[in-house]
């Protein structure tokens, strides 16, 4: 791989592969997507090792890693299956809206929810709030010195497993200015998960409807000022862009080494397809993008290290990478042939697991307006 890795980055990668070799095995994967099921049992090893904790601060009693290596870890896992590590990953997606705009009191309590082995989420989208975040219409009403949470949210990733939540609710009428982010713990009762969706691909990851039904939750409880919600929301969702990118790289890889080992084997005309022409052209394509998207993720990670929010450079990374990965395993399924198509070959599954991946987090499509929007502003001079 391109990127030059420290011993700390290459000592991780080396336990995460052990614990992932052990964990996720070929056969425990096809099981739980043959199933839709995401088994909360299976992410009692992770817990143990620490993997839901690699982003929070050390003051906080987490790992205290940098974005790049954490990025590291994740598309080692996402290369095994990617469903298993958006759930882990999805802890993230909430917990960087409180680092982002909360309290020290705020991060300390959200992480020792999740410390023991728990699991968090985000809850943004409704059935007609998507791409459209400012038209979302669950409540927070004011009552004292507590806020009554009320609606539903749709398409929640760990919307059954999760501990806490950080939503997000109107608290006015004031168009996108009317909404606020809450910390909502699921101990305070009139939280309800829905059914697991029956997904096309990422059939691990559990994904369900939340309804929160006159859940009370004190003002303490508000992350940041009331009315900015969705700037909470939004930058927080600029910095987890790059990590759905790096999501998608370790499906990259995966779709690369399945077929490079593939065309080795399998032979037509008494020599193996490797040496086909047209086979690698597709290989050193799909070499290519993995690298040039490893990359892009590994320095849009160094910005975020620096404290960048990365509006753009995040939009970039995900549209990008997103689009890529969806050629490469395109790529592999031809290369597979007939097989490709088989569920007894691995590749169909990576196919099904990234389309998903230029829909969620923003569509692709509203990423190049943001993209096309930060360029206007750059050079209004």
């Amino acid at each position: 791989m391109a990127l030059l890795y420290t011993d700390e980055q290459k000592d991780f990668l080396k336990m995460v592969k052990e614990f992932a070799d052990e964990t996720l095995t070929p056969e425990v994967v096809k099981e739980c997507d043959e199933k839709g099921e995401c088994p909360e049992e299976l992410f009692k090893p992770a817990f143990d090792m620490g993997l839901h904790m690699l982003e929070i601060p050390e003051k906080f009693g987490g790992a205290g890693l940098s974005y790049a290596t954490t990025a590291m870890i994740f598309e080692k896992l996402a290369s095994y299956d990617p469903g298993y590590a958006i759930t882990l990953v999805s802890t993230f997606v909430a917990l960087r809206s409180v680092m982002i705009a909360g309290t020290d009191e705020q991060v300390q309590h959200f992480a020792d929810i999740i410390a023991p082995g728990k699991f968090a989420a985000f809850a943004l989208s409704e059935s007609n709030a998507g791409t459209d975040a400012g038209s979302v219409q669950a409540t927070a009403t004011r009552e004292g010195d507590d806020y009554i949470l009320n609606g539903d949210k749709t398409f929640i990733t760990n919307g059954s497993l999760a501990d806490v939540f950080v939503g997000i609710f109107r608290t006015s009428d004031d168009g996108n200015k009317g909404l606020s982010a809450f910390i909502v713990e699921k101990s305070r009762g009139g939280i309800a998960a829905g059914k697991h969706e029956d997904k096309m691909g990422l059939r691990l990851s559990n994904t369900t409807d939340v309804t929160f039904d006159h859940v009370k939750v004190p003002a303490a409880n508000r992350i940041g000022d009331e009315g900015h919600g969705l700037k909470v929301a939004l930058n927080s969702l600029n910095l987890s862009r790059a990590f759905v990118a790096t999501l998608a790289v370790g499906i990259m890889q995966r779709a690369l080494d399945e077929s490079v080992k593939y065309a080795k084997l399998r032979k037509q005309f008494n020599r193996p397809i490797i040496k086909f022409e047209a086979v690698q052209e597709m290989l050193a394509d799909m070499a290519t993008q993995t690298e040039a998207s490893r990359l892009m993720v590994n320095n849009t990670m160094k910005m975020m290290d620096e404290g960048s929010l990365v509006r753009k450079e995040g939009a970039m990374t995900k549209t990008f990478v997103t689009d890529a990965v969806q050629k490469a395993t395109s790529d592999a399924v031809q290369i597979f042939g007939g097989y490709g198509v088989s569920k007894d070959y691995p590749v169909e599954k990576l196919m099904r697991d990234c389309k998903v991946f230029q829909i969620f987090e923003g569509t692709n499509q509203i990423q190049r307006v943001t993209i096309a929007n930060e360029l206007n502003r750059e050079y209004s001079d």
